[in-house]
């Protein structure tokens, strides 16, 4: 116990202990100052008045000594009150220098991992609040743009301002293309905002997730072609079997294809590999685009995200910025992961599922229609 006692005073790793380690120092060096102040003084002064002499010098020497004693600690309650005006008046970068061992060291600490939460949650909501904007505003243009296209064909058509039939179909097929894109963009937007709802249900179904990828590419092929992009199919003969919302499960995968398509290398071609192994599944869509710096990657699957330069494709009307992260919610609502692979202009997505019932993880969220 004793030990202890010592360690801790010797430490200072206690104001309390501190305090009485410094008002005990004090005292000796006041007694010790006043043998020999005493010694002294008795030499040249009455005696009758040295013992009034000595109380004085004993309190003042006391007072001096503790006060050098216990300066540092002093200092350091200043500046612990400097800090806390400044972070008071807004700085919340601000950090408390102090460096003790003791409570008030332990404050110091405190007072800073309170000033990082504020910081991060300042920074949370600066960045929520630039997410509401990117929102409002990437709709806006979005929306925007086909409909102003529409509205201009529309008007050409209701004042009859085509020179032949030829003309006349070529307005009326714009329209028409303008208005597909309009919903669609409405669709993916509406489809995001229900994926974002924690209380959205899956339709599960048993489902060969070979026969599905095999049929959804037949489908895609000819749209590849268009635009000069040959399929690599590597998806084998094996069925696999996995308990999946077929629809929402297509809408992913279809997202990814689109994707490879409008910002793939043109002519080019865009690969589709599935495997798997005793656990999970995996489902790879690889293109050739041009390569993206490591921000543009990291901001790929957010939404409403879309990068600017040449990677869009001419062919294809652009989309909302939702495509990557639509995709992405539906696979993880599935139980698995979407991540990208990306190497000098080489783009990998890979999907990677469970075959597992996920039924037991997911029951809040999911009505089984087998």
């Amino acid at each position: 116990m004793k030990r202890k006692l010592s360690n801790l005073i010797k430490r200072k790793k206690s104001i309390r202990a501190e305090m009485l380690w410094n008002f005990g120092l004090s005292l000796l060096i006041s007694f010790v100052f006043l043998i020999f102040f005493s010694r002294l003084i008795s030499q040249f002064l009455n005696y009758s008045y040295v013992p009034y002499l000595n109380s004085a010098v004993y309190v003042l020497v006391f007072i001096l000594s503790f006060f050098m004693l216990t300066r540092n600690f002093i200092k350091d309650l200043i500046l612990l009150e400097k800090g806390l005006k400044i972070i008071s008046e807004g700085h919340i970068d601000y950090r408390v220098r102090i460096h003790r061992e003791d409570e008030l060291g332990k404050v110091a600490l405190g007072i800073n991992v309170m000033t990082e939460k504020l910081e991060k949650q300042m920074l949370k909501e600066r960045a929520l609040e630039k997410s509401k904007i990117d929102l409002i505003t990437g709709v806006s243009h979005d929306l925007r743009t086909p409909l102003t296209s529409l509205i201009g064909y529309l008007d050409l058509l209701r004042t009859n301002t085509f020179h032949n039939q030829a003309e006349y179909e070529r307005f009326v097929h714009n329209s028409y293309n303008k208005a597909i894109h309009l919903k669609k963009m409405l669709d993916d937007l509406f489809e995001y905002t229900r994926l974002s709802n924690s209380n959205i249900q899956l339709s599960l179904n048993m489902v060969d997730i070979h026969q599905l990828l095999d049929q959804m590419l037949f489908e895609f092929e000819p749209l590849a072609q268009e635009n000069s992009i040959q399929v690599v199919k590597r998806i084998g003969h094996t069925p696999v079997i996995s308990l999946i919302d077929s629809g929402k499960f297509a809408r992913a995968i279809d997202n990814l294809l689109m994707n490879a398509l409008k910002y793939s290398v043109k002519p080019g071609w865009i690969s589709v590999l599935l495997r798997s192994d005793e656990l999970r599944y995996y489902i790879e869509v690889e293109n050739q685009g041009q390569p993206l710096s490591q921000e543009q990657e990291l901001k790929l699957f957010e939404r409403f995200y879309k990068v600017d330069f040449s990677r869009s494709s001419e062919g294809i009307q652009s989309g909302a910025g939702l495509g990557l992260s639509i995709a992405r919610n539906i696979i993880e609502m599935h139980g698995g992961t979407l991540k990208l692979t990306h190497t000098d202009g080489t783009f990998i997505f890979t999907t990677s599922l469970p075959y597992s019932d996920i039924s037991n993880s997911l029951s809040p969220t999911i009505s089984n229609n087998n």
